[in-house]
């Protein structure tokens, strides 16, 4: 994948989450995962804040624009829908 965002942009591969029981148990369903609200940062545009490549980060759910790419998902989010870094 070869996209840079622009502005105040970063593009973000949202982490997957499966559905387990509370003790752990992986439930069978249609075998695909859930896209959670938390991603890595894959790419940044021109942003001024403390954000690197390879972060994990928060963002809020159903924003950012969807770019799929092969097998893989990918998000360009506005910083403004950027929730939190996890450290």
């Amino acid at each position: 994948m070869n996209i840079k965002p622009i502005g105040n942009r970063i593009l973000v591969e949202p982490l997957k989450i499966e559905e387990k029981t509370f003790s752990g148990i992986i439930l069978p369903g249609t075998g695909e995962t859930k896209s959670s609200n938390m991603g890595v940062v894959v790419a940044l545009g021109n942003i001024e804040v403390e954000i690197k490549l390879g972060d994990k980060v928060f963002f809020r759910p159903h924003s950012g624009v969807e770019i799929p790419d092969s097998d893989k998902k990918f998000l360009i989010l506005e910083m403004e829908e950027v929730l939190a870094v996890i450290g």
